[in-house]
């Protein structure tokens, strides 16, 4: 069994109620869901849109490769009505941040995220979900990474699952 950390976004429709029905369905596809962290709010980053996003990490345990998982990801994005052809405001967004310590470069894959780190959406949420959790590349913790964030004009806002 593989310990994955997942990011998980929305900005469209209920981001609160479109990332707990994505965590829901990851049981069926990607193994035992484990823990959740806060939702976020956030503004986008690298995008134009008016509409902000809706982002929590979560932690899974699973028997998928790394590949295999990603296929699964594909997948509950699209049954839940993400087309990916159609921009970059999405219903649901679901990308692996780690899958144990692994670390891949292929063509479909990249371990760890290699955004991940420069992402104030992906930090704080990971952060509080495993503050110890260090990076295989740069060996720094969650919580160190995001004590020397730096990104510049990323705004975010904790939230509550409940509306």
């Amino acid at each position: 069994m593989a310990l994955s950390f997942i990011g998980l976004g929305s900005n469209i429709g209920d981001g609160r109620a479109n990332l707990q029905a994505a965590w829901q369905l990851l049981k069926d596809c990607a193994g035992t869901t484990i823990s959740l962290s806060s939702p976020y709010m956030s503004k986008p980053v690298g995008m134009e849109s008016a509409q902000w996003f809706t982002n929590a990490v979560g932690v899974i345990e699973t028997r998928l490769a790394p590949e295999e998982l990603l296929t699964c990801l594909l997948a509950l994005e699209k049954s839940m009505g993400r087309d990916r052809s159609m921009g970059r405001d999405r219903v649901v967004d679901l990308d692996i941040l780690y899958y144990d310590d692994l670390i891949c470069h292929s063509a479909i894959l990249d371990l760890p995220h290699p955004e991940l780190a420069n992402r104030l959406f992906v930090l704080a949420p990971l952060a509080e979900l495993a503050p110890d959790h260090l990076h295989p590349v740069t060996r720094r913790s969650s919580s160190q990474m995001l004590r020397h964030f730096s990104g510049e004009g990323q705004e975010i806002k904790k939230i509550t699952w409940k509306n």
